[in-house]
């Protein structure tokens, strides 16, 4: 049959029956759940959606909004790094390697009120133990022992109120009970002991007490269970800490000083009332006012802002110290064969081994990054290598150390001192050997969770050993 010139005109029209209908959006895939978990835990949602570039960016936004892009981060470089075949991780990897402007937690104001009560309740508390004639079978005034558990529950009650979060008032109850434990059982197994023993144990307390003390903070702030990402961004927040009090106490320092200083030119001198007072202020108010500057409260560990103010610049500071730490480390090891017995008939230098690993270990958690994008690629090859290299030599110098405590032990016994550095030796090492096989293994993008990983490790570590020799010294020995 021919075809008339108009149906000649006309294209060939579908067959509606046949085309693919639009599906409502009530038909759509379903999505897949939003984990808004405390320890920030993506992956498995990330997993479940490994070709849905939709859900992805769903559940991107969703982290953004509740402030938990450094989780999503965490996970979405976990996942692209034992999926290095998935294009659309490998393209959310060099997506989140430049963090969007909007990404940066928005910090919420700071609640002084509550920090000014906080800080004047532990600074009375300060004032009341700060008499010098209240002191322990060691000599040491009581607020020495003290300062580390009030300071504890004083922040555990200042993080748990800011935050508003339900649930965290009873762990913080259970952790400041658990802190006044720690306290009155130094106190009561060192008076069950004789005193040549009890002076040791409390001077070795005074160390460990401190640890315990922000151990149970920690719990406090991150729950029972934490990723790894956040329990080194709350380590690394806490150096940050220290570091803004001790700004705090040089301000107040000079200030007290000039003080004494005009009121001395005049012939008025403070009685000790006063001068307890202007101790008992710097230790109350400094630890809760750094607090209060550099973490907020409502948004988790890892959610907290690592670029700017003074971790930034320790940061930098930790950096600069590694290739200086690296020289130091390769002219000291030329040196050992010149100078091998020291350590093991000079008690001193063994001290300064010990003291040097620790400050070591300090180092190469200092310069660890809480995000690998803070970096370029360049700056991050520099940094693992310069890294791996002091872990090396800390590791070798440190086997050398170990074998002269033990030499010593063998040569004389085992006392209280030589336990506790032996263990603290033992675990360093170790610390050091799992990182070096971290680094070994870890691919180029997953160079940062593995350092973090060993961070995570050695926190249980230390937290496990410093309770250890609370509990057993007073009856080892």
């Amino acid at each position: 049959m021919s075809e008339s010139p108009d149906q000649l005109a006309q294209p060939d029209q579908p067959d509606q029956a046949n085309m693919p209908q639009p599906v409502p959006p009530e038909h759509t895939e379903p999505q897949l759940a939003t984990t808004n978990t405390a320890d920030g835990s993506y992956a498995e949602t990330i997993r479940a959606a490994n070709a849905n570039p939709a859900q992805l960016e769903r559940l991107y936004q969703s982290a953004r909004r509740s402030h938990q892009t450094p989780q999503f981060t965490s996970a979405m470089l976990a996942c692209a790094a034992a999926a290095p075949e998935n294009l659309l991780y490998a393209a959310w990897y060099y997506r989140l390697q430049q963090p969007a402007q909007g990404d940066e937690p928005a910090r919420h104001p700071v609640d002084w009120r509550l920090a000014v009560q906080v800080s004047v309740v532990l600074l009375l508390a300060f004032w009341a133990l700060s008499d010098t004639s209240w002191q322990m079978a060691n000599h040491a005034p009581y607020l020495v022992l003290f300062w580390a558990p009030l300071t504890a529950i004083a922040l555990i009650s200042f993080v748990t109120i800011g935050a508003r979060a339900r649930g965290a008032a009873l762990r913080a109850v259970l952790m400041c009970l658990a802190v006044a434990a720690i306290t009155a059982y130094v106190l009561f197994a060192a008076s069950l002991r004789p005193v040549a023993t009890q002076k040791s144990y409390l001077d070795l307390m005074l160390a460990h007490v401190p640890l315990l003390a922000w151990g149970a903070l920690g719990i406090a702030v991150l729950g029972w269970r934490s990723s790894t990402l956040n329990r080194f961004a709350f380590l690394n927040k806490s150096i940050e800490t220290v570091g803004t009090a001790g700004v705090y106490s040089i301000a107040g320092g000079i200030f007290f000083g000039l003080t004494y200083t005009l009121f001395g030119a005049i012939g008025v001198e403070f009685p000790d009332i006063i001068m307890r007072l202007f101790v008992a202020a710097g230790l109350g108010l400094i630890p809760v006012f750094a607090v209060a500057s550099v973490y907020d409260p409502q948004l988790s560990p890892a959610a907290q802002d690592f670029r700017r103010g003074f971790g930034r610049i320790l940061t930098i500071l930790m950096q600069v110290l590694l290739p200086l730490t690296l020289i130091v480390l390769v002219v000291y090891l030329c040196l050992i064969p010149f100078n091998f017995a020291q350590p093991f008939t000079n008690r001193n230098v063994l001290i300064v081994y010990n003291v040097g690993l620790f400050g070591v270990m300090g180092l190469l958690l200092g310069v660890t990054p809480v995000r690998a994008g803070d970096f370029s690629e360049r700056h991050q090859r520099a940094l693992r290598a310069g890294i791996i290299a002091v872990a090396a030599l800390a590791t070798l110098v440190s086997l050398y150390a170990l074998a002269a405590i033990v030499y010593r032990t063998a040569q004389g016994a085992l006392t209280m001192n030589r336990l506790v550095v032996i263990g603290w030796n033992a675990i360093n090492i170790t610390l050091l050997l799992i990182l070096l096989v971290k680094q070994a293994r870890a691919q180029r993008d997953a160079w940062v969770e593995a350092l973090q990983a060993v961070v995570r490790i050695g926190i249980v570590a230390y937290l496990v050993w410093g309770a250890f020799l609370l509990l057993a010294l007073p009856w080892l020995f």
